[in-house]
């Protein structure tokens, strides 16, 4: 079950074609004896405009002050760096349990770029899929995601409600060269991470609360060899959510209840992140559609 970029529009300059009128003489009263013409070299072309960097929208809050500052690794020796940082604010089980340690800085950013498009591979995750299936209940056709799936996901959501946001997002900032390096070495050189992470949070709580059963269908893989895990084959019945970006239909398989607490958190996350209050449309709960 699974986007919007910044567009910048380049504007030409024009040519300038007084040039032109270079050659024109005022004739006098005798008519001149006929001479050559002259010969205008046309003028050069302005230069292409250089394009720049689109302004940065939420800048990363102001590291508080150490003595003396901790310098970072280079990213591609940042791993101990990261796992030792993340232990102190986490503890050891819970990273060992929830979180893929790894390469951790770039499976955030390009997870957290996946989210919000149509599909998000579980391989570049930073944190671990959640145990057992999919689970539905209901005859085919007619099927609804089961209750007690919301279950599985109970676990990982206290994990999420425990850690304490200000320090997370402290650790962030902390650590936030290392997201950068990372977004500018996935393929975007001139865009602002932290930016990306709020559009992102901003798409996520846009995801409609889905109060009542939802319907889902399996879909339907035609060959001679049958599917060893067809649990991982379900779609969203309704167009409009299987038309959602892959974090969205996340949350929804979540559950209601474990929506809302997700909602809560990432809320918080970005009111520090941006040092603004979220916009009074997605702090509503959203209804269904």
């Amino acid at each position: 079950m699974s986007k919007s970029r910044v567009v910048i529009g380049v504007v030409l300059a024009a040519a300038a074609l007084g040039a032109a009128y270079f050659g024109w003489l005022r004739q006098s009263e005798v008519e001149p004896e006929p001479v050559a013409p002259p010969v205008v070299t046309p003028a050069a072309p302005p230069p292409a405009p250089v394009a720049s960097a689109p302004a940065i929208q939420y800048p990363v809050p102001a590291a508080e002050p150490e003595a003396p500052p901790k310098p970072l690794p280079a990213l591609a020796d940042s791993d101990a760096y990261v796992q030792a940082a993340l232990t102190d604010l986490l503890g050891k089980k819970n990273v060992l349990t929830f979180l893929q340690l790894d390469s951790f800085a770039r499976r955030v950013v390009a997870t957290v770029d996946n989210l919000a498009r149509e599909h998000a591979p579980p391989m570049v995750w930073p944190v671990n899929p959640t145990p057992g299936r999919f689970s539905t209940r209901g005859t085919a056709g007619a099927e609804t995601i089961h209750p007690d799936n919301s279950q599985r996901y109970t676990p990982f959501v206290l994990f999420v409600e425990s850690v304490d946001t200000a320090q997370a997002v402290k650790l962030y900032v902390s650590l936030y060269p290392l997201f950068q390096q990372a977004y500018e070495e996935v393929g975007f050189p001139k865009r602002y991470f932290n930016d990306r992470l709020v559009a992102v949070i901003d798409k996520l709580l846009a995801a409609p609360v889905q109060d009542g059963p939802v319907s889902v269908q399996l879909v339907e893989v035609k060959g001679p060899v049958p599917s060893e895990r067809p649990w991982v084959r379900y779609e969203f019945a309704d167009p409009r959510l299987e038309a959602l970006s892959a974090g969205q239909k996340m949350l929804i398989r979540t559950g209601p209840v474990n929506h809302r607490r997700l909602r809560a958190k990432l809320m918080e996350v970005r009111k520090l992140v941006t040092g603004a209050a979220v916009a009074p449309a997605l702090a509503a709960s959203a209804p269904r559609p």
